[in-house]
């Protein structure tokens, strides 16, 4: 079992429970999922460069991903529906704690002038979306073996009924939220 599990089933959950006044360990919100996502708008020209694209995120998450396709044709962009333009991965369990640690405690703190991550970035029930600008603040990957910075999003999914609570959760978690 990862360290973080662990933590989360002890301390956490403790601290949450204070904090908020819950009477039931069933209140206390936990983290569902972790959703990766990368949109490759140049895929229309070239699949090559999905692929790449993919390749890397299988490197950091450590799962296949899946294509996801253009739902509506946009003639401004030159995209048809159903059209491969980005790929994306659900990370749960065990893989969903080690990716979050690695990105808490490897990938975070590598980000140039890096002074925490934005505290607002709540959808209003608890979930967190976070962009990162280059896949290269992640260990697994090797400088020398990309063709071409790209982004990509995390959104963390908690059972949160507020921004509070997933603020607090995430702070639990070692977030650095800046101040």
């Amino acid at each position: 079992m990862s360290r973080l599990r662990d933590q989360y089933q002890n301390e956490i959950v403790d601290a949450l429970m204070k904090k908020f006044g819950y009477k039931n360990v069933m209140q206390v919100p936990k983290i569902d999922k972790i959703v990766v996502n990368m949109g490759v708008g140049e895929a229309k020209e070239n699949a090559k460069i999905l692929e790449a694209a993919a390749k890397d995120m299988e490197t950091i998450t450590g799962q296949k991903p899946i294509i996801t396709k253009a739902k509506h044709s946009i003639a401004n962009f030159k995209i048809r529906e159903n059209m491969p333009i980005g790929c994306k991965v659900t990370l749960r369990g065990e893989k969903m704690y080690e990716f979050l640690d690695r990105l808490v405690n490897l990938a975070l703190p590598r980000v140039r002038d890096f002074r925490g991550i934005n505290p607002n970035s709540f959808d209003g029930r608890g979930n967190y979306a976070l962009g990162i600008k280059e896949q290269l603040i992640f260990p697994e990957i090797e400088y020398d073996k990309i063709d071409k910075i790209r982004g990509m999003d995390v959104i963390v999914v908690t059972t949160a009924k507020t921004d509070e609570e997933g603020r607090e959760l995430l702070t639990q978690f070692g977030m650095p939220f800046a101040k």
